[in-house]
């Protein structure tokens, strides 16, 4: 054995083991699809103080993960998508209305001075304050970043309140503000300071009489007082510690999957999974015999291999994900069949052994290889620098599949064939190989010569009509779209005894939803 093919088997060796200590001792991240939960997709919007970037999208993260923090979920995802898009993600929360009213709200707390009354609601400078009655306000004096400390407290004559600290900078313009509603007299609106929350007055409190007029209160606190429960009052409270937004942001997806269906999702891949690794190991072992079986235990391993980069990388198994991984289970007995195929015709153009051909095989069929799996791994990788969600993890185990592959039929592969043909008995039966001969397909092409250039207007007219056909029911019947592309709501339950399209159709018309909405879609039975 050269010593290039003893590096081979030992790299394999190394790679196996390192791949079966990583499954054991790593546990698997399932991703929400698989293991229940809620995920929210925010997008931010341009706001009063600032405008929706990709650095404050970066800053509106961090606030959202001390929210979530603060609410004392288990294991949460918060990240980035794109420029404005930010994908939270609350494993095992299948009741995401807490989470979703605490997250989703800006909590764009500001203190602006009261200009006057108005007589109606009219844009973003009138709103009506706590008892319904039109204010015109300034612009913000203070923002939330400016409150230090928020704490929920029992007020001086009973009820709820907010108690705030204000920061070093707040501090002056707290009494800047308060200082000049001061100079008003009592009674006045424009004696009086709104407290808004996501364009919402919260209170609109008259400034303390003792409060001198131009020098404002210099203490650094407030207190919001209203009429607020122990709950709201708490919640509001969290929502001001935890940091305001420095942009709005607005939900524009929630999807939250059950443990049930999530289970069995797993269970579906998994069998997805076995009968597609049997299948192709079938394949290969009766077209190509003894090196088709070498290359089924290489299989075997891609499948080993795969799964323990997953678990090295950190990366979060999805249902996308498992499909990716389930597609490049056929990917990755592609290079055998090329390099078999080569030496097939490197046996029948006068090699003398079919390990010499087998060589020569991977040795040519390399620069094949490369091309098919880069213009794989070039679109795996726009998945996962322009998509988001699923469809990223779909990126992310389509190339750790296809870098797999290639190194199970190059490396390990290559091993084992070459090995095994080295055995003495085989010189003497290279049938058994399954290089020594022709398979039937390309038998059958040889046999007939099908002159396909020489009917190319037939074919091409036959294209041409696939191609009308396609376009006019595009033009004549439009593109089904999913509420990824419309928005609404899609719910999938799982019944527990066969339901008719008709009778589930019957009873979400009966609830009231209408259009789209009453088309149900591969009920399970």
């Amino acid at each position: 054995m050269s010593r290039a093919a003893v590096a081979r088997a030992a790299l394999a060796l190394v790679v196996i083991v390192v791949s079966g200590w990583l499954i054991a001792v790593r546990p698997v991240r399932l991703g929400l699809d698989l293991r229940g939960g809620t995920q929210i997709v925010l997008e931010t919007k341009d706001g009063e103080l600032a405008k929706a970037t990709a650095e404050t999208t970066d800053e509106a993260v961090e606030v959202l993960r001390r929210r979530v923090d603060a609410l004392g979920l288990s294991e949460p995802t918060l990240a980035r998508a794109g420029e404005r898009r930010i994908i939270v993600e609350l494993p095992g929360v299948t009741d995401p209305g807490q989470a979703t009213e605490v997250i989703g709200r800006t909590a764009q707390l500001s203190f602006r001075p009261v200009l006057g009354a108005a007589s109606t609601v009219d844009g973003d400078e009138v709103l009506a304050d706590e008892r319904g009655q039109p204010l015109r306000l300034g612009p913000a004096a203070l923002s939330g970043d400016q409150v230090a400390d928020a704490a929920a407290a029992r007020g001086q004559v009973g009820g709820w309140e907010i108690q705030l600290d204000f920061r070093d900078a707040g501090k002056g313009a707290w009494a800047e503000l308060t200082g000049t509603a001061a100079c008003a007299p009592q009674g006045d609106p424009t004696r009086r300071v709104a407290v808004v929350l996501d364009q919402r007055v919260l209170v609109s409190a008259e400034v303390d009489a003792s409060t001198p007029c131009g020098s404002g209160n210099t203490s650094g606190r407030a207190r919001i007082t209203g009429t607020f429960t122990g709950d709201e009052a708490r919640e509001l409270a969290l929502l001001i510690r935890a940091g305001a937004l420095p942009v709005p942001v607005e939900v524009i997806e929630q999807r939250t999957v059950g443990p049930t269906l999530g289970q069995e999702a797993i269970e579906a891949s998994a069998r997805a999974a076995v009968v597609g690794v049997l299948a192709t190991a079938l394949f290969v072992v009766a077209a190509y015999r003894l090196v088709g079986f070498m290359a089924a235990l290489a299989l075997g391993a891609y499948g080993l291999i795969s799964y323990a980069a997953l678990l090295a990388l950190g990366a979060t198994l999805t249902l996308p994900g498992l499909a990716g991984f389930v597609l490049a289970i056929g990917m990755a007995i592609d290079a055998n069949v090329l390099v078999f195929e080569r030496a097939r015709e490197e046996y029948a153009t006068g090699r003398p052994t079919a390990r010499t051909a087998l060589r020569t095989g991977f040795a040519r069929a390399w620069s094949a290889i490369a091309d098919a799996n880069v213009t794989t791994l070039l679109a795996a990788g726009l998945l996962f620098f322009l998509a988001a969600g699923p469809v990223r993890g779909f990126g992310v185990t389509l190339t750790v599949g296809v870098v797999v592959s290639m190194f199970t039929a190059l490396v390990l592969a290559r091993a084992l064939t070459e090995g095994t043909l080295g055995l003495r008995g085989l010189a003497r039966r290279p049938a058994w190989t399954g290089l020594a001969h022709t398979g039937w397909v390309r038998r059958t092409l040889a046999r007939r010569e099908p002159d396909i250039m020489g009917h190319r207007r037939r074919w091409l007219a036959i294209s041409a009509l696939a191609i009308a056909v396609a376009v006019t029911g595009i033009a004549v019947r439009g593109l089904n779209l999913g509420v990824e592309f419309t928005g609404g709501r899609l719910v999938t339950y799982s019944t527990s005894a066969p339901l008719r399209p008709e009778a589930a159709r019957a009873a979400v018309a009966d609830a009231g939803l209408p259009g789209r909405s009453s088309m149900p879609k591969g009920l399970p039975g």
